[in-house]
């Protein structure tokens, strides 16, 4: 009587953990009642029927998928291994699981598939410059090839592209030469500035020195031109004094005529350039005219 009842208690205890299912926040479920499908669940306690209904859950979470190295052959006929990562979503879990037997494999092969198409279209320099380019376009492709399998491909990540080992080192080979090439040109460069900026300073020290001399030499010409002509109105003013003087005292012209000999004699004398007369020579011109006639007549006198 007792194991009866043990037994009744295990079968019930069974039929109660097959008829209460959980569902977890992040997945969804799909209840088959006698093997077809009849509705979808979220997150909580359900309830089926056991025997006649079962229940599937499906993760809804981003999940990433890695495609395992392999060999591909770009444009120019080199072969590259190439190495990716896959981040897929579901959206929709009943044609993910309806649609599709194994969609992780069919994932992966679709991948692999469309690398070798995607770099196969591309040169090797070009696709060692541009994974963002190649990453875009698998996206693309799986994106729309997934659609009917209800899932969403988020991103397509190319973790790293291998050429051939020879072909590595002829690339190693020529960016040591494209940089010796550069810190060549970039040393040229540096003579050829440190040579014009030389040829510059002493171009304006040139200059600088000519300015500085030829301002010496008008500095120096305005001084003799300045002591010229102070010497000249020193003279002018000798001049004038003395023939006012002279005038004062009520000369005849004749002792004018001496006086102003005598001081252009001074003058002429001098070491200035120029002479200036006073204005009223016509008495005096008349006085010199008269003295040259007595002496004229004295020098006749003698003869005779």
């Amino acid at each position: 009587m007792v194991a009866l009842w043990i037994v009744a208690f295990i079968v019930l205890f069974f039929f109660i953990a097959n008829t209460v299912r959980i569902v977890q926040q992040y997945e969804k479920g799909l209840v088959e009642t006698l093997g077809k499908y009849s509705r979808t669940v979220g997150a909580g306690v359900t309830i089926v029927i056991p025997i006649f209904q079962s229940l599937k859950k499906i993760d809804m979470r981003e999940q990433v998928m890695d495609v395992a190295p392999q060999n591909v052959i770009t444009k120019d006929n080199v072969t590259v291994t190439v190495d990716a990562i896959i981040y897929f979503q579901i959206t929709d879990p009943v044609r993910v699981v309806y649609n599709v037997a194994n969609f992780a494999m069919a994932a992966l092969k679709l991948a692999q598939t469309n690398l070798r198409n995607v770099i196969g279209d591309m040169e090797l320099d070009s696709t060692l410059t541009s994974r963002e380019k190649i990453n875009n376009q698998l996206r693309a492709v799986m994106d729309e090839a997934t659609d009917k399998w209800g899932v969403k491909i988020t991103r397509v990540e190319i973790q790293k592209i291998d050429p051939p080992r020879d072909i590595t080192e002829s690339m190693s080979k020529q960016m040591k030469a494209e940089r010796e090439k550069r810190a060549n040109i970039l040393e040229a460069e540096g003579f050829r500035q440190s040579a014009i900026l030389k040829a510059e300073g002493e171009k304006q020290a040139v200059i600088l020195e000519s300015e500085a001399k030829k301002q010496k030499s008008i500095l120096e010409a305005e001084g003799q031109a300045e002591a010229i002509k102070r010497v000249a109105d020193a003279q002018k003013y000798e001049i004038d004094t003395v023939y006012n003087a002279i005038h004062q005292g009520k000369p005849t012209n004749d002792l004018i005529a001496i006086k102003y000999m005598e001081t252009l004699g001074k003058v002429a004398d001098g070491k200035a350039s120029k002479i200036f007369l006073p204005l009223e020579t016509s008495g005096v011109t008349a006085s010199l005219a008269g003295i040259a006639e007595l002496f004229k007549d004295k020098n006749d006198a003698a003869k005779k």
